[in-house]
């Protein structure tokens, strides 16, 4: 199994914070919340960890080099952002195995990938999307989930309690992209949303702590919530 971890972002939000450095490789606990990440990754059984990087991608190459922990990286770079979609695309591309775990780079949860591999092969769906329940889903958008199934997305907006895509998925290296697709697209507004109809994404339900370092309260909490981990 193969990981794909996007670590690209520009970390806007943050930039009094991060002082020349990407946001996935923001400090938490004392380390680089990537680190974190591909931790995840390598308890997964992932072998191999592509690295979609792009802004100040030197630093995240100088830190980690050729492997983390016996698990081999690869970086894909890219010259100009693609987004979400265009990054998790042109990651595929350099994959081997038949379906890959995609992880956001600035996401953590508290989840067993194991369990959530083993549940898409015995779901058979097309692929899978890690969801979890948030008491005010205002900030992220919802997930309509029926019969195991995500069937819908909310935009961002609405307050209330609701399920949340918690930014890690199962997909095949195979993926089919509608020809209507630019070069830069986000992954879930500009394609799951307008596509999930047909697709039959499965929901994989996940009650473990949720966090995204996006904004500065969150990586303040993430010194607490995730030191040790």
């Amino acid at each position: 199994m193969e990981a794909i971890v996007l670590a690209g972002g520009l970390g806007t939000r943050l930039a009094t914070r991060l002082s020349g450095i990407p946001k996935a490789m923001a400090p938490v606990g004392g380390r680089p919340f990537l680190e974190i990440l591909l931790e995840q990754a390598k308890r997964a059984g992932c072998a191999r960890a592509l690295l979609s990087v792009g802004y100040l991608h030197e630093v995240i190459e100088e830190h980690f080099g050729p492997e983390f922990e016996g698990m081999q990286l690869e970086y894909v770079v890219e010259e100009t952002p693609l987004g979400t979609g265009g990054a998790i695309r042109r990651a595929l591309e350099a994959a081997n195995t038949e379906f890959v775990l995609a992880l956001n780079g600035d996401t953590f949860l508290d989840a067993d990938y194991r369990a959530m591999l083993r549940f898409h092969a015995d779901e058979r769906a097309t692929f899978t999307v890690a969801v979890t329940h948030q008491p005010d889903i205002a900030r992220y958008g919802g997930v309509v989930v029926r019969g195991g199934r995500v069937v819908g997305f909310e935009e961002k907006g609405r307050s209330g309690p609701g399920w949340i895509s918690a930014g890690a998925y199962v997909l095949p290296r195979e993926m089919e992209w509608p020809a209507a697709l630019g070069e830069k697209f986000s992954f879930e507004k500009d394609f799951l949303a307008r596509e999930i109809g047909g697709l039959g994404v499965a929901a994989f339900e996940v009650d473990g702590f949720f966090l995204d370092i996006g904004v500065p309260e969150d990586l303040d909490r993430a010194q607490q919530e995730l030191a040790g981990r």
